[in-house]
């Protein structure tokens, strides 16, 4: 006999399959972000981040980031980083701030895929959109490079906010672009820095290594506490400039098992930074009321910088 207040087989079995229905949406749902990029399927990948051709505002910018990109500088302004509010404005509002700044670091602008900042943000997110990337993704694209409104507050020059990153505390990886250019680092001839493991055990994860400051290290820590962001989209815009280990597979030493998703996020993500700087234009203005409504999703009104 059936139960008081019981309802009947049909019913649960129905609210069963509704469930395992939506369990499934969900795993597709998960599954989305790291299927392969289509949008840039017909691109000449060829054309992007030729360093060898670079001009010598690259070469330049290289030689002072690798020479000034020290133990000592990074614990400092880390340290600094923890002390002071610098801005407090709205992602959008960020984003317009950021669009007077031009990346010294930049190869591609060579290649005549130089854009404004605000372009190549929309860009990288409008290519992860066309591709059907979910929103959180989509927002990752949105915002991965507002880190570099550290160029504006307390940097000392762009060096401390562009370009590739890399492992600092230990032996400078020859993967790393214009590796002959570390000569001029200090830590290059540390007894301790400049050894293999340096101050790291082997394979203790990135979570315990010490990357060179940069928009990406600042972002992070940024909006980690103050966003709704996924793990996922928080490791696009941590590692998004770490090429040596993403594009390279250096530090192979230092990694664990934890750091494999990291890496399946940043590689899932990287094609849209990339290769969305020679797409077409786009209109702010027209794209402002989309990416305004994810951002309220994502985001407080206000951002503490």
């Amino acid at each position: 006999m059936r139960r008081p207040n019981t309802p009947p087989l049909e019913v649960v079995s129905d609210a069963i399959d509704e469930v395992n229905k939506l369990k499934g949406m969900n795993a597709s749902a998960a599954k989305a972000w790291n299927a392969s990029s289509s949008f840039d399927s017909e691109k000449d990948k060829a054309a992007f981040r030729q360093y060898a051709d670079a001009c010598d505002r690259v070469k330049n910018f290289y030689r002072e980031q690798h020479e000034k990109q020290t133990v000592e500088f990074n614990l400092r302004v880390r340290a600094n980083f923890k002390k002071i509010v610098r801005a407090r404005m709205g992602i959008w509002e960020a984003m317009e701030k950021l669009n007077t700044l031009v990346d010294d670091s930049d190869p591609d602008c060579a290649a005549q895929t130089s854009v404004s900042q605000i372009e190549h943000l929309l860009q990288t997110a409008e290519a992860i959109r066309r591709d059907g990337k979910p929103e959180w993704m989509q927002v990752a694209g949105l915002v991965h490079d507002l880190g570099k409104l550290l160029y504006f507050f307390d940097s000392e020059g762009q060096w401390d906010v562009v370009g590739d990153t890399f492992v600092v505390g230990c032996a400078f990886s020859d993967k790393i672009i214009y590796p002959e250019t570390f000569a001029s680092n200090p830590d290059s001839q540390d007894p301790v820095y400049s050894t293999e493991y340096g101050v790291y055990a082997p394979h203790c994860g990135l979570e315990n290594v010490m990357l060179s400051w940069g928009h990406d290290e600042y972002l992070y820590h940024v909006l980690k506490n103050q966003s709704s962001l996924p793990e996922d989209a928080l490791h696009m815009i941590r590692y998004h400039s770490f090429y040596p280990w993403h594009r390279e597979g250096a530090y192979a030493h230092l990694t664990n098992a934890s750091d494999q998703r990291a890496l399946d996020a940043v590689r899932a993500f990287n094609p849209y930074d990339l290769y969305s700087k020679s797409d077409d234009p786009v209109d702010p203005a027209k794209l402002k009321p989309y990416y305004q409504g994810l951002i309220e999703q994502f985001f407080p009104e206000v951002i503490e910088w």
